[in-house]
């Protein structure tokens, strides 16, 4: 059974990925492509050839009804291991090989304790605020074009 405090490690380890994840999802290939060239990429191998395919995209009436089949989605995936045996996986939608593999190398370079930390600041904390800018950016745009409706009563007398 393992103990309390390599469930933690483990846990902290999978929010890390996942956070990677929903970064890199919302960048472009050429965003994360320039932010790689930042840092000495390690030595890597294509466990899985960037591929394309289809997965079913489902869905839940109000998010909580039965589920149905909403539709087919094309996506790309890859896999990769660093030389020092981190494997990372890559999938993104659409016919994208390349953002599928730089994904892979950046899940791979977040497990690795070596580049763990040049990937955050280097490569995601750049993307992140990227995004941030980007979505502030929009909610500004979208502010200027508010209404404001007022309606009169009229008084009584």
């Amino acid at each position: 059974m393992a103990s309390d405090e390599s469930l933690a490690d483990e846990n902290s380890g999978q929010a890390r990925r996942k956070a990677v994840m929903a970064v890199l999802a919302h960048s472009t290939t050429a965003e994360i492509a320039g932010r790689l060239t930042t840092i000495a990429v390690p030595v890597h191998e294509d466990l899985r050839e960037p591929e394309n395919g289809l997965v079913m995209v489902r869905g839940r009436v109000g998010g909580d009804g039965a589920a149905f089949n909403l539709g087919e989605a094309t996506v790309s995936r890859a896999a990769v291991r660093l030389s020092t045996g981190e494997i990372g996986f890559g999938y993104t939608l659409g016919r994208d090989g390349a953002k599928a593999r730089m994904v892979a190398l950046c899940d791979a370079l977040v497990q690795s304790d070596e580049f763990a930390g040049l990937v955050e600041t280097k490569v995601i904390a750049p993307l992140r605020a990227a995004i941030s800018a980007k979505r502030s950016r929009k909610a500004a745009e979208t502010a200027a074009t508010r209404v404001e409706f007022y309606t009169l009563v009229r008084g009584e007398g």
